[in-house]
C-alpha cells in the first residue's frame, strides 16, 4: 500500500452498527479523503494505517452513522440557545432582530455547527432560507442567511452538511403565487452539494391545531375549519394557488416540502403530487412536514407516491392537550400516528424543529416511544427510531447512496456513543453520552474528559 493510500483515521474496538440492509455489525473503520475505505473487524481496519493514521480506541463505546436532522433552523438555534420555544423560559429574552449583520449570522451558524458537533449531528436541512424573510423579525431566514452558510461551504467551515430549503414567502405566514413563481427564477449560489445542498423550497399551507390555523374537516371546538396561509380569496383560491406552486417547483425539478399540519392541507398536497406523477422526473422525494393530522389513507396514497414526513416528537408530546382542546379528544387521538407511519413505505423521519424544540435527537427517540407506549428497552424498535434520524434522512436528501449508513466508499459520517443505545430504556436515552463526532473522517467534537487516542 502506498503513502496516498492509507487512511487518514482507523477507529477500532467498538460496537459499530452499520445500519446498512442487513443491520450488520463491525468491531472497526477506516476513513480516507471523507470516505469509508474499511468497515469489519479490527484487522481489516488497521490494514489500512500507515505513519501518518490517527489510530482511536473505541474501547467498546458504540458508533452510530451520523445522525441527521431532518428539520433544523440552525441559525436561529444558534442565536438563541439554550433556550428554545417549547420550554420552561421560551424564547422570551430573544426578541428583535437578532442576526442582522455578517457577523451575527456567521457567528450564529457556527455556534449552531458546534451544538450539533456535541449531539453527534453531522447532517441537518434548514427548512426555509429566501428573501421571503428578507424583512423578517428575526433575521434568521433571510436570503443573507443563505448566503453566509454559501460562504461558509466554500471556507470549508461547516462542521455538518447542510440541506436547504427556499423559502419565498413568510415564515409561519402567507405567500403568493406571484413570488413563488418569480422566486423559482432567481439564481442559487455554486456550491459543493456534499456541503450545502439548496434542493427546492418550503411552503407553509397552513399553520397548527393549537391556534385553530390548521386547515383540517374537522371541526374546531371553537368553530370553523382553519384555513390555507396561501394568499387567494377563498378557500378553492387558495388551494389553487398552493397546488399551482407545487407544479411549479415540481416542474422546475425542485423538491417540495410543505408545511402541512391539518388534513385538508395534506390532501392538497398528495392530491398535486399524484397528478404529477405520471410527468417525467416525477420522483422528486416531496415531504410534508409535521403532518400532525395525517390519516391513515393519506399515508397509504403517500407511500404509494415515494412522499415523505417529517414530524417532532418532543412537540406531539407537549402539545397533545392543546389539541385536544382545538379540537377534542376523540381527534387528538388519532393525531401523529407513529406506528402506522413507521409500518409504511413512507419516506418518515424523526426532527427536532429546533429551536422550537430541543435538537437533541435523543430526546426525540425518547419522546417517540413515549408515545408509542413502549418504557422498556427494545432494540428493534430502537433501531427502527434511530433510522428515522440516519439512513431515512438520507433519503429525503436524495443523498443515500453516499451517506446515511455505514458501508464502504459513503461519507465517514458517525458519532461515537457510551453505551449501546439499543440496549437502553427509552426513558434513560437521553443519558446516553455523546462521546466524540465526525465528519468526513474529521473529529469534530470530542466530548470533555474523553481520550480514543
Amino acid at each position: 500500500m502506498s503513502a496516498d493510500e492509507y487512511a487518514d483515521l482507523v477507529a477500532v474496538g467498538g460496537n459499530v452498527l452499520t445500519f446498512d440492509a442487513r443491520d450488520g455489525r463491525a468491531s472497526g473503520l477506516a476513513a480516507r479523503a471523507g470516505r469509508l475505505v474499511a468497515v469489519g473487524t479490527d484487522e481489516e481496519a488497521l490494514a489500512h494505517a500507515g505513519p501518518g493514521t490517527r489510530v482511536l480506541s473505541l474501547a467498546g463505546r458504540t458508533v452510530l452513522p451520523g445522525i441527521n436532522d431532518s428539520h433544523l433552523h440552525a441559525a436561529w438555534l444558534g442565536a438563541v440557545w439554550p433556550d428554545t420555544l417549547i420550554s420552561e423560559n421560551g424564547l422570551s429574552a430573544h426578541q428583535g432582530r437578532l442576526l442582522a449583520d455578517e457577523e451575527s449570522r456567521r457567528a450564529a451558524i457556527l455556534r449552531a455547527g458546534r451544538i450539533c458537533a456535541s449531539l453527534g449531528i453531522t447532517s441537518y436541512t434548514e427548512p426555509g432560507l429566501g428573501p421571503g424573510e428578507d424583512d423578517g423579525e428575526t433575521g434568521c431566514f433571510s436570503q443573507a442567511v443563505l448566503d453566509t452558510y454559501a460562504t461558509l461551504a466554500k471556507e470549508g467551515e461547516l462542521r455538518a452538511r447542510v440541506t436547504a430549503l427556499r423559502l419565498f414567502g413568510t415564515l409561519d405566514g402567507p405567500s403568493t403565487l406571484e413570488d413563488v413563481a418569480a422566486g423559482l427564477d432567481t439564481p442559487l449560489p455554486r456550491t459543493d452539494p456534499a456541503w450545502l445542498n439548496v434542493t427546492g423550497l418550503k411552503i407553509f399551507a397552513d399553520g397548527i391545531p393549537p391556534m385553530g390555523s390548521a386547515w383540517t374537516c374537522h371541526r374546531y371546538t371553537s368553530g370553523g375549519h382553519g384555513s390555507l396561509l396561501v394568499a387567494g380569496a377563498d378557500d378553492a383560491a387558495r388551494e389553487h394557488n398552493l397546488r399551482t406552486m407545487i407544479r411549479l417547483a415540481h416542474r422546475a425539478g425542485l423538491q417540495v416540502g410543505v408545511h402541512a399540519t391539518g388534513d385538508r392541507s395534506i390532501d392538497a398536497f398528495v392530491d398535486t403530487v399524484a397528478e404529477l406523477a405520471g410527468e417525467r422526473g416525477a420522483a422528486r422525494r416531496h415531504y410534508v412536514i409535521h403532518g400532525d393530522l395525517v390519516n391513515p389513507a393519506q399515508i397509504a396514497r403517500m407511500a404509494g407516491l415515494g412522499m415523505g414526513l417529517t414530524t417532532q416528537p418532543v412537540i406531539a408530546a407537549a402539545t397533545a392537550d392543546w389539541v385536544a382542546g382545538a379540537l377534542g379528544p376523540e381527534v387528538a387521538g388519532t393525531a401523529w400516528p407513529l406506528q402506522e407511519l413507521l409500518d409504511s413505505g413512507v419516506t418518515f423521519t424523526l426532527s427536532s424543529d429546533g429551536p422550537v424544540t430541543t435538537p437533541d435527537w435523543r430526546a426525540q427517540v425518547a419522546a417517540a416511544c413515549g408515545l408509542l407506549g413502549e418504557r422498556a428497552p427494545r432494540p428493534r424498535l430502537m433501531a427502527r427510531l434511530l433510522r428515522c434520524y440516519t439512513t431515512t434522512p438520507a433519503v429525503q436528501d436524495g443523498a443515500e447512496a453516499w451517506k446515511g449508513s455505514l458501508e464502504w466508499g459513503k461519507a465517514a459520517d458517525f458519532c461515537v456513543l457510551d453505551r449501546d443505545p439499543l440496549e437502553v430504556a427509552p426513558a434513560d436515552l437521553p443519558q446516553v453520552a455523546v462521546d466524540a463526532t465526525v465528519t468526513a473522517g474529521r473529529i469534530v467534537h470530542l466530548r470533555d474528559g474523553v481520550s480514543l487516542d
